[in-house]
């Protein structure tokens, strides 16, 4: 079992720069692998990126490669979303997610623990 919370987030003019963090509590944090997901209102849940269990491995989803970077910290349980350029189409609640099965990274259906999401608002 794992407990994901995801912290940092706000409001920031477009162009600004925020880090979130999702801190997992719980046993073998580090053999999950971590997705970021956000989901606008009335939109679905979207893929951001993705950082395998040892971080060794990242993937991004085309709207945000080369203005998001994923890291993580197996020592503190913690896992990172750096973002920088912000544009205001980035406005969403932003989740964390852990995962130890197979399967596409880029689907929420292949998550097995989620948090509870925090708010990111980017005003243009």
């Amino acid at each position: 079992q794992v407990h994901l919370e995801e912290s940092g987030g706000g409001l920031v003019q477009a162009g600004g720069s925020l880090r979130l963090s999702c801190t997992a509590s719980g046993r073998g944090f580090e053999d999950f692998a971590m997705g970021w997901f956000r989901q606008a209102p009335g939109k679905e849940r979207e893929y951001v990126g993705y950082i395998s269990w040892s971080g060794g491995s990242t993937d991004y989803a085309d709207s945000v490669k080369g203005r998001f970077t994923i890291t993580r910290d197996n020592t503190k349980n913690m896992v990172y979303l750096q973002m920088t350029n912000l544009k205001p189409e980035d406005t969403a609640v932003y989740y964390c997610g852990a995962r130890v099965g197979v399967g596409p990274p880029t689907s929420s259906r292949h998550y097995d623990y989620w948090g509870r999401g925090t708010q990111v608002t980017v005003s243009s």
